[in-house]
C-alpha cells in the first residue's frame, strides 16, 4: 500500500492530516477518537509490512477494517 492509498483510506474513516513532523513525516489524527500516528510521506514508495502493521495498531485499526474503506 502507498502514502497516497494509505491516506484516501483514513480520509475515509475520519482521519485528518493534523500536521507536518520532520522531514517526510506527517502526523495524523482523529479528532473523535482523540488518536495519532506518524506516516511517511513518501508519495510513490510502497510502505513497509511492518511499518503499515505499526501504524495500525497505534490506530487501533485491523487490516481488513482499512481495506474496507
Amino acid at each position: 500500500m502507498t502514502y497516497g492509498e494509505l491516506t484516501r483510506k483514513l480520509r475515509r474513516l475520519g482521519f485528518q492530516m493534523y500536521r507536518r513532523a520532520k522531514g517526510s513525516h506527517e502526523i495524523w489524527w482523529n479528532p473523535s477518537t482523540r488518536v495519532l500516528t506518524t506516516i511517511s510521506a513518501h508519495k510513490d514508495r510502497e510502505i513497509p509490512k511492518g511499518t503499515l502493521a505499526d501504524i495500525l495498531k497505534q490506530l487501533g485499526l485491523t487490516i481488513d477494517e482499512l481495506r474496507r474503506n
